[in-house]
């Protein structure tokens, strides 16, 4: 079978009811059939579950179906796609070590390199990804590992993931690729070479923003030791979200393709828009990597970034225009989505942090749902110039909004 089929036919062995959709497993615990059978369970001397923070079969499908879309060996599953990432450092690194990654990084990982890491001695070097040599450089005697987000968050920069391959290989390092923006679907880093894939699941995997989730997969040597961190530590996935995770895995590839037939629609139509300084893609000939997106990328992806004019005030006035998107801090719905990262996921940083990696006043990310693209398009648009004509009648001194829109 194909990874799409097993993504849809890989379940958990059929009770005596013959279910045909998998049931849920709600037990914190397993009973065994007598002590020997615990021992040798505890023991590692046979397969089995035994307490739910260790294992559960819901969360073991979910975590095959999500290693076989990686092309990866094992997985390990996670409360949250920050824990799945904290667990992917803190497993594998130790006091003295040091991380290289782009400059580019959601929010709260930022923050874990930042203010929580350099607690234990654990250092990092944040790179340009404009600057592909600059990477080589910043290798150290004391690298132990490569993080990057491709397509990254917000910015939608794109890192060469071949380049990254060789060089971990070079220099014995870890490569671990956050690959929550693209999915399996449209990119398999581990076919470029890295030994760590990294998900939120609460994003597209889930699709639909009911659940919390994350997932590790990779190399099993690796995973082996992510794996005994998490479970001594209890950052474990709920049985229930991860049932829901893989049922939602079935639909994962037509609703990639529906999100990035969406977005790349809505990206062509306002790209050249005046009220716009810039917009992102990576499937648009304008964006600065295209050419290396459709070399390790199948699709484009969900996502939009773009810039309005007029700074964090237009931002604002454009956004609560809005008539149908909504306004959320999380991304990969069904539902078309916004956020405005400077006020919101990002606000942690230091405003020079924030510019350094492109993140202005007037960003805004979209996150394009399967709605029919020609509504979204048309709220986007009346925002736009809702918020326009609201500019212009505070630059004009309170004049008639009725005569500035016959202007217009």
């Amino acid at each position: 079978m194909k990874k799409e089929t097993k993504s849809i036919r890989i379940q958990v062995e059929k009770s005596k009811h013959r279910e045909h959709s998998v049931p849920l497993y709600l037990t914190s615990s397993f009973v065994f059939d007598n002590t020997e059978q615990g021992r040798a369970l505890f023991a590692d001397e046979t397969e089995g579950d035994i307490y739910s923070r260790l294992s559960n079969p819901n969360v073991s499908e979910f975590i095959q179906k999500m290693y076989i879309l990686e092309n990866a060996e094992a997985g390990s599953a996670f409360a949250t796609g920050m824990a799945a990432i904290y667990a992917s450092f803190a497993a594998l690194l130790k006091s003295g070590e040091h991380i290289i990654t782009s400059r580019s990084l959601f929010g709260s990982t930022h923050q874990l390199l930042t203010k929580i890491l350099p607690k234990w001695g654990i250092t990092h070097t944040y790179v340009d990804n404009a600057n592909p040599e600059n990477w080589e450089k910043a290798v150290k005697e004391n690298t132990r590992m490569i993080f990057v987000e491709t397509p990254s968050n917000p910015q939608l920069e794109i890192i060469d993931l071949e380049f990254l391959g060789k060089l971990k290989e070079k220099y014995k390092l870890i490569l671990n690729v956050d690959n929550c923006f693209a999915t399996p679907v449209i990119q398999t880093p581990a076919d470029f070479g890295a030994d760590l894939v990294t998900h939120s699941a609460t994003k597209f995997i889930d699709g639909q923003g009911r659940v919390l989730g994350g997932v590790v997969v990779g190399k099993k040597e690796l995973i082996m030791e992510i794996e005994f961190f998490a479970r001594q530590t209890g950052s474990s996935l709920s049985p229930f979200n991860a049932w829901v995770l893989s049922k939602s895995l079935e639909t994962l590839a037509v609703r990639i393709e529906r999100h990035s037939e969406n977005a790349l629609m809505f990206a062509e139509y306002f790209k050249d828009n005046n009220e716009l300084e810039f917009l992102r893609y990576p499937f648009l000939s304008t964006h600065p990597q295209y050419a290396l997106a459709k070399k390790q990328m199948k699709l484009g992806g969900g996502i939009v970034t773009f810039s309005v004019k007029g700074g964090y005030a237009r931002a604002e006035k454009f956004m609560d225009a809005l008539k149908i998107i909504s306004r959320t801090p999380n991304l990969g719905d069904t539902r078309t989505s916004i956020t405005h990262p400077s006020s919101t996921t990002h606000s942690k940083l230091t405003e020079k942090e924030r510019l350094a990696v492109g993140i202005t006043p007037g960003l805004v990310r979209i996150s394009v749902g399967l709605e029919n693209i020609k509504d979204i398009i048309e709220d986007v648009e009346q925002a736009l110039n809702v918020s326009k004509v609201s500019s212009i009648s505070r630059k004009a001194g309170g004049n008639n909004s009725v005569e500035i829109l016959k202007i217009l």
